[in-house]
């Protein structure tokens, strides 16, 4: 699979938030779960992944995305689950992050890509306070689509740089 969409760089996050209807569905064992399409740059089919040593269970090992080393989440051990089971349908999601000097590339990876929805922002509700299986900071809404909810991500927290940085040093000094 090629590339699928590539970010808008000349508006800031805030505007994207406000304006951003299209989401990128996918399931993570049965449950379905959706990003905010501005953020992805591309979808891989899961390949080669070159595992790393010392790192946290959710950091599944690192590609080669065209010479450029880009390191593998699981979503699912992140969300503190059963690490994701790889089957034909599991893809890598690439996800473009703003850094401090930079934008950095990271996959995701998910039991399956489903589509790309629209969903109206009123039809969007605010995260749970409760009975979420996944941190409330995690989840930036709760989207309806065809008479089903979608747990739509914060991608700035689910794959915070700072915070994935701690954890593998933390991961590190176990091992």
């Amino acid at each position: 699979m090629g590339e699928l969409i590539t970010t808008e760089t000349s508006r800031s996050l805030t505007q994207q938030a406000t304006d951003q209807q299209q989401f990128l569905t996918f399931m993570l064992d049965e449950e379905m779960f959706a990003f905010g399409i501005l953020h992805i740059k591309e979808i891989l089919e899961f390949g080669q992944l070159t595992e790393v040593p010392r790192m946290p269970e959710f950091i599944r090992g690192v590609i080669n995305l065209r010479g450029a080393v880009v390191p593998v989440i699981d979503l699912g051990a992140r969300f503190g689950k059963r690490p994701t089971e790889v089957t034909r349908r599991t893809c890598i999601i690439i996800i473009e992050l703003d850094g401090e000097d930079e934008k950095h590339s990271v996959g995701v990876m998910v039991s399956a890509v489903n589509d790309v929805v629209e969903i109206p922002p009123d039809q969007i509700e605010p995260a749970p306070e409760f009975g979420a299986q996944i941190r409330t900071d995690f989840i930036e809404g709760m989207g309806k689509v065809d008479e089903r909810f979608v747990i739509i991500l914060n991608v700035n927290h689910v794959l915070s740089l700072d915070e994935i940085s701690s954890l593998a040093a933390v991961g590190k000094g176990l091992h």
